[in-house]
């Protein structure tokens, strides 16, 4: 770390070939918001700002950065909510860090498919009413969701229902409504029946529904 201070500058229209920007830890922290205009950095493959003092939002434009492999904002002041235009950078971004900051609301789906990317979300405040993306919860495209232990986000019910969707070729079954939706109540999904807290499976009544495979 150094001890870099102030806002965080701009100055892509004069290195237009930087390829990593690191201003990690730094001692006193750089302040205020993540300028709307870093999507300019084209060459750009790292960025690290973790661990100074970043405030306001993540600018969606960041999901324009065609190249970036990793991209680690974690343990700033970060707040409303993830941006779902960072899931353009599927195909570069292998590391995603937004941990450890004041963010909210809903887990974006489109998370979901970074391919083989490492997710860390955790230590911020997201919306409990609302479940995580299935996706995320299941690895079902990353490599890595810190996140999918949390029972309260990634019930672990629905992800036994969603490893059960796979083994008996749900895409095939003649009825599967609401089945492996990102959001939805799995005690929403056809032929599933909870308990009256709609916390517990009771049933699965999936009878003549052209199912196969294995269970």
């Amino acid at each position: 770390s150094n001890a870099l201070s102030g806002s965080l500058p701009v100055f892509a229209d004069s290195i237009l070939s930087l390829q990593e920007l690191d201003l990690s830890n730094q001692t006193d922290g750089i302040t205020g918001p993540i300028s709307k205009d870093l999507w300019r950095f084209q060459s750009l493959k790292k960025l690290n700002l973790t661990g100074n003092k970043l405030t306001s939002i993540i600018p969606p434009s960041i999901g324009s950065m065609s190249v970036l492999e990793v991209l680690d904002l974690s343990n700033n002041d970060l707040e409303s909510s993830i941006p779902s235009e960072l899931g353009k950078l599927d195909g570069s971004l292998q590391f995603l860090g937004l941990s450890n900051n004041a963010l909210s609301g809903v887990i974006p789906s489109e998370l979901g498919l970074l391919q083989d990317a490492s997710v860390l979300l955790k230590g911020n405040s997201f919306n409990d009413s609302s479940n995580a993306p299935l996706s995320l919860c299941t690895l079902r495209s990353v490599k890595e969701f810190d996140l999918a232990d949390d029972v309260t986000l990634c019930p672990i019910e629905r992800n036994a229902l969603s490893e059960f969707y796979d083994s008996a070729k749900g895409a095939e079954w003649t009825n599967d409504t609401n089945w492996l939706d990102e959001y939805a109540s799995y005690c929403g999904w056809n032929g599933v029946v909870c308990d009256d807290a709609k916390e517990h499976v009771k049933e699965l009544r999936l009878a003549n529904n052209g199912l196969s495979g294995r269970l």
